[in-house]
């Protein structure tokens, strides 16, 4: 779920809040001393880069192909 940061009027206290969006319409027009903070979108997306795997990694996957029998299809 989206996270959202509210900022009370009067007591000027922000909190996060985890909702959807007709959740926080509703929130907000429940309570008028609330106000939607605006913010940047909290979105992790991909990661660029190749991934790092430990030393000896393709030595224990031809272990492993070695020992697993004829037809395997393990790509080392």
């Amino acid at each position: 779920m989206p996270s959202y940061t509210l900022r009370n009027i009067k007591t000027k206290e922000e909190t996060d809040v985890f909702c959807s969006y007709p959740e926080l319409k509703e929130l907000l027009e429940l309570d008028s001393s609330l106000i939607q903070k605006l913010s940047t979108p909290k979105i992790i997306a991909g990661r660029s880069g190749a991934i790092k795997v430990p030393e000896g990694f393709k030595d224990l996957r031809k272990r492993i192909k070695s020992k697993s029998g004829e037809g395997n299809t393990i790509n080392t």
